[in-house]
């Protein structure tokens, strides 16, 4: 596990609005031998107010990580990523993209607007299993984080 996070749980931040794509997050991320708390919101107003700690969101703990879908009511990923990336605060959260587009416009974008990585959501519960612990190595015990 990052050293920077010890011994308390890794915060992860979901932003996702499929029902079924969170309900495989949570049961990959069950799987690995992080311990982590998964915090989940819907679309991408309330991913910006969790993340500012606003409204409902005031004593959310800051993530360590956030995993974004691409295409969201509301803000979608794109107004996400470019509303953090741009906000000294909040910027050097580390943002997986994950999503099921492969176009590359779309992965282009993400990298300009300063992505981490993006990751194309595999559709089979396996491979889905395999790729969010594949996410969770690199990003907590492989990469260091900034201290939260």
């Amino acid at each position: 596990m990052n050293q920077r996070i010890g011994q308390r749980p890794a915060q992860v931040l979901l932003v996702e609005d499929s029902p079924t794509d969170v309900l495989m997050t949570q049961e990959a991320l069950g799987q690995t031998n992080l311990l982590s708390n998964l915090h989940v919101v819907e679309d991408g107003v309330e991913a910006v107010a969790f993340l500012r700690r606003t409204d409902a969101y005031g004593h959310v703990p800051r993530p360590d990580l956030i995993l974004l879908d691409w295409n969201l009511p509301r803000k979608n990923g794109r107004e996400v990523l470019a509303e953090v990336k741009a906000d000294a605060d909040l910027k050097a959260i580390p943002i997986v993209v994950l999503t099921t587009s492969q176009a590359e416009r779309d992965i282009l974008t993400a990298y300009s607007l300063h992505a981490n990585c993006y990751v194309t959501k595999p559709i089979n519960l396996k491979d889905f299993i395999q790729a969010i612990h594949e996410i969770v190595t690199f990003w907590f015990t492989t990469a260091t984080l900034p201290a939260g």
